[in-house]
Formats: C-alpha cells, structure tokens, sequence
C-alpha cells in the first residue's frame, strides 16, 4: 500500500484536535487506514539548521486515490469526525465565459489518443499546499497511472501560456523547447539521450523511444506546454506565485484519465478562493468521438439494499441509520422512494473505487465502527464448501497414481516454445499455444499444452538419483480458443512418466489401466480370446497411432466411449530417441496423457 507522509502538526490542526499517537493510531484504524510511523518518537534530521518538523506516515488503501495527499486524508478525516460536510464540487465558467480549448490532432491516436484538461483558478499555494501537489502527482504516476504508461500529467501556470491548445505527435527531430528545470533548448531527439542517466526521468523514456512520433502540446503562440509522457517546458513552469493552473493529462487508457483527472482537481480545489470549484476545458477530438468537457464531477448515482448490508455486517440498521453512517463516508445518502429496503446513493466523484453495493457495505461499517460489529457467527452460511468437481476428480486420480507407487511432480505451467513443439517433434500451427508477448526469458515463452515437457525436466534435473523413476502430475494446460471471450481454454490433464534402464511400456499400460478403472470405464478388445465389457456406460480401448513424438510402432491412442459418444483422451508410448536427446535423458522413457475433463 503507498505510505504518504504529512506534517503532524499542520493535520492535527486541520482535524481540530491534538492527538496523542496512540488516540491517532486509533482513528487511523477505525477509518481503515494505517498508521506506520510518528516520527515524533524517534530522532529527527536537522535541516538548514533545524530539526525536520515531526511528521506521519500514514499507509492508505491501494483503491484510495482521493488520501494519496495531505489534503485528502485531512479532508475525509474531518469528514468521518464530523468536523465538516462533504464537499458539492462544481464546474464554474471563466471570468471571461469562454472555456480554454485543447484540439487534438488525429496523428497522437499513434501514440497517446486521449487527452484532458482542467483549470484550477485563483490557487493559492503555501510551500506545504505546493509540495503536497507535487506529491500527489507523482503518487497518481507511480499507483494509478502505472509509471506514466497509462496516464501523464502536466500543470502549468496558466498565466504564463494562452490558449487554444493543440495536441499533437511530430518527428521527435522536429520538437524543440526549453525543458523543466534547464536553461538551453534541446530537440527531442537530443532531450532523450540527455535524460538517459536521470535517476528520476530515465525509467519513463522507454514508453515513447521507440515510436516515430512523440506527443506534444502547444499553445497558440506554439510554445510547448509539454512532452508527455516525459517532462513539461520551463515556459510554463509553476511557482509559489501562480495563481491560475493548468491541468493537462494524456492518455492511453481513458477511465484512468478521468480517475486522475478528478482526484487532482478535486483535491486541490479546496485552495482555491472559492473552494471546491474547478474551470472545465472543452477537448475537441472529433476523430476519435472524444470530444466533450472535462472534467465531469457530476456524483454517480446508484442503489443498495438495505437488507444486503444489514446481513453482510450482522446488524438490523435503519434505511435513515444506514444513510447518517454513509455521511461520514463522504457519500449523499436518502432512502429510495421505490422500495423500503432501497437506499439512493450519490457517490462522489473522488471515489472511482466503488464499484459495487459491497463497496458501501463496507464503508457502512467503518462508519458503524468494525469493534462494534457483533462477534459471532452467522445462523445462516452464505457459502456451502465443496470441491469442484473437476478438482475432485483430479484428486481421484492423483491418489490412486500415488498409491501405486508414483511421485507427484509440480513444474511450472509456462516453458519454452521449443519444450512444448521442436523438442517432442512436434509443429506449432500457430492456433494451439498461448504465448506470451513479451517473455523475460527464452525459458518463459508460452503455456504450456501438453504436460511431458516438465515431466521430462523434472527427470533431467534429478538424474542423479537411482532409476527407475516415476513421476507423474495432475494439472492444467492450455489452448487458444477464440470463440470464447477470453480467447483460450484451460484442460485438465493427467500425465505420467517412467525412467530407467528398460522402456517400462508395460508399467505405463498398467499405470494406464488402474486409472481408467477408478474411473468406471473397462478395457474392451476384439482380440480373439479376449473380451471386455464396460462397466456401466463407459468403456476404452486403445489403438496404434503414428505420433512423431514416440518411437515408431510403440505408441497408442487412447479412445473412451461414455454415454455412447466416442472420444480419442490420451496418448502412451515410448518417447522417440530424439526427444531423449533433446531433454538430455540417456535412458529410455514411456509417457501417458490423458485429458480427464472428458470423465465429468
């Protein structure tokens, strides 16, 4: 979870009380946050020839971007104590009823489609209000916005640049400007490698390197604003002074956009001279249908039920209890005039967390308070465990594998491209494996389809031990399949494998027999002299197969019928001298896998 540290001092005094570290540790937890550290108990640094001012450090919630600053924390705190209502954000008009503009050229759909602005107008920032906005963006950079991959964010000082903008994506020969913080200008080109050895810059030049364009956003006397996902021009670089900021953001992923969006100005609208007011910025981009006004701070509206969150937390609240708790959450709470056991919500546009009822269940009960929630267990389960019966079924054969004398074996599900195809001398049509796009190593390349490769691996590594060897496992494997959402399935299969100084075929069968056994299916055969009958409605029987990946003559499919339907499960031989080359093994090995999906 990220750990924001403020100054205990300025947030005792915006909570209206002066709290011992022990009462604060209470509150932090009560609010479902946690309190990591009051470095008022342990020796401070001196600074500029004073001692650090004390500060806390405060772990907040992953999904809770509206407490990644002083500003929300001291917020919602009050909030909670009831020391302040929740704030009504609102768009307002500029002074001069025109709205800033940003124009969007189509080229930046190459590199960073999306794009958003603000205005935050007559700010008024203090040393801590500008650190702590400082702060905040570079929190949303590193949580959110995944390192500036999916979001990048730009402030400049308004007053500095006019409008309209435009946002494009040129030649990185053909971008030219002063950056942040520098006093020469330099093209992209040269401001890429000039930045190559920043600690701090270096790890977000990879997103854009590579690509023949880099975005950028220009005024409309064309000076550069910024080259996200980079850096900002110094042009515009913001002081203690400004007094009107600009807010850009870009994009490659719009919800986070307006996740970021919304958290930024509405955090830091409450410096304004008319707090919790923000200036909207009309984003013309109508070749990707994104134009509109941003942002939007309208509160979501939605619905939960009364008896879900009285059963979830053991309690038998009132619509009206249960929409007083909701007001320490920051939330606007009524009961809904359509059904008695319906609450209305309007949540706010600072909590893209909650996503569902569960979600305000449990801002129920932090408001209701977690050590008053009744400590007992529920007459009524909301779960009846049981096993799925796949798992149960593996479970099934696992044992009886162990207990004729196999050792389970767990490697991993991904491996090479060359284990699962080249090296069993088989062909990748492209429309079997699943593959990874950007594998870290060679050994990593795609999921497995079949589970002799780490069979084999587990033998070649553990060669030194005495022969015979028999391992065997019961996992999944899987295959593309795009006629499914997700593209790919997942089978479960079962796989064993002999290793010693003879081929053990007959071990393999037998191991093969007491299996389909335990599985209610009997051997049938034509065979003269010989016969079979199923037990129930399954049945199987085996028949040569010419399989590259087993030495000619000395392999059989494995056909089952149950329920009348026929269907090949598996495939058992003795693997091909190739394939034992390949793996490194110099004694003979004979495999069996069988898909046991087949038996539910």
């Amino acid at each position: 979870m990220p750990t924001i540290a403020v100054d205990k001092a300025d947030l005792f005094e915006a909570l209206g009380h002066d709290y011992t570290t022990e009462e604060f540790d209470e509150l932090c937890f009560d609010f479902g946050i946690e309190l990591d550290e009051d470095t008022s108990l342990s020796q401070r640094p001196i600074v500029n020839g004073e001692q650090e001012p004390a500060q806390l450090k405060i772990e907040i919630p992953a999904n809770r971007y509206d407490m990644l600053c002083f500003e929300g924390i001291s917020l919602m705190l009050s909030i909670f104590l009831g020391k302040r209502s929740s704030p009504n954000y609102r768009l307002v008009s500029p002074p001069n009823g025109e709205l800033q503009v940003i124009k969007v050229d189509k080229e930046t759909a190459r590199i960073r489609p999306y794009i958003a602005g603000a205005v935050l107008r007559n700010i008024k920032f203090t040393k801590a209000s500008y650190d702590s906005f400082i702060t905040l963006q570079d929190k949303l950079h590193q949580n959110l916005a995944r390192q500036r991959s999916l979001v990048a964010i730009g402030t400049h000082d308004l007053d500095t640049i006019e409008g309209p903008f435009t946002y494009e994506a040129l030649p990185p020969e053909d971008i030219k400007f002063i950056p942040l913080n520098q006093s020469r200008s330099m093209t992209a080109v040269e401001l890429m490698k000039f930045y190559q050895g920043d600690r701090h810059l270096s790890r977000y030049l990879p997103i854009i390197k590579d690509s023949p364009v880099y975005p950028v956003i220009f005024d409309s006397n064309r000076t550069i604003c910024s080259m996200p996902p980079i850096i900002n021009g110094n042009h515009s670089k913001i002081t203690l002074s400004t007094k009107n900021v600009f807010v850009d953001m870009t994009a490659t992923d719009p919800t986070k956009l307006e996740i970021c969006l919304n958290t930024l100005v509405s955090m830091f609208s409450q410096h304004l001279e008319e707090p919790f007011t923000v200036e909207p910025v009309k984003v013309v981009s109508p070749h990707n249908h994104q134009s509109r006004e941003t942002p939007d701070l309208t509160p979501r509206e939605t619905q939960a039920e009364v008896s879900y969150i009285n059963n979830c937390c053991g309690l038998s609240l009132s619509p009206t209890d249960i929409c007083s708790l909701l007001k320490r959450m920051s939330y606007t709470a009524t009961p809904s005039r359509a059904s008695p056991d319906l609450i209305d919500v309007q949540v706010p546009p600072t909590r893209a967390d909650v996503l569902h009822q569960a979600d305000i269940m449990e801002d129920v009960a932090i408001a209701y308070g977690f050590n008053k929630l009744p400590r007992s267990f529920p007459s009524e389960s909301g779960t009846i465990a049981q096993p799925l019966m796949i798992n149960k079924l593996s479970d099934i054969v696992r044992l009886e594998a162990a207990m004729a004398g196999w050792s389970e074996v767990m490697p991993l599900i991904l491996c090479s491209h060359d284990e699962n195809f080249a090296w069993l001398n088989r062909k990748d049509d492209g429309k079997t494996a699943v593959r990874l796009a950007n594998p870290k190593t060679a050994e990593y390349q795609v999921v497995r389809t079949t589970l002799l490769p780490g069979l084999l691996k587990t033998i070649r590594e553990n060669k030194h031990h005495s022969v015979p060897m028999k391992v065997f496992e019961v996992s999944d494997v899987a295959f593309k399949d795009m006629s499914l959402e997700r593209k790919s399935r997942n089978e479960r299969h079962f796989a064993a494998a002999w290793y010693g100084k003879s081929s053990g075929f007959e071990i393999v069968h037998g191991l093969m027999d007491r299996v389909m056994l335990m599985l209610k299916s009997a051997f049938v055969t034509g065979e003269e002299g010989l016969s079979g009958k199923g037990t129930g409605e399954a049945a199987y029987w085996i028949e040569e197969v010419d399989d590259p990946t087993f030495f000619p003559g000395h392999a059989a499919a494995i056909h089952v019928r149950i329920d009348g339907k026929e269907q090949v499960i598996g495939v058992f031989g003795i693997l091909h001298p190739t394939v034992l080359e390949k793996f490194e093994l110099r004694y003979p090995v004979s495999t069996l896998e069988i898909n046991i999906e087949g038996f539910l």
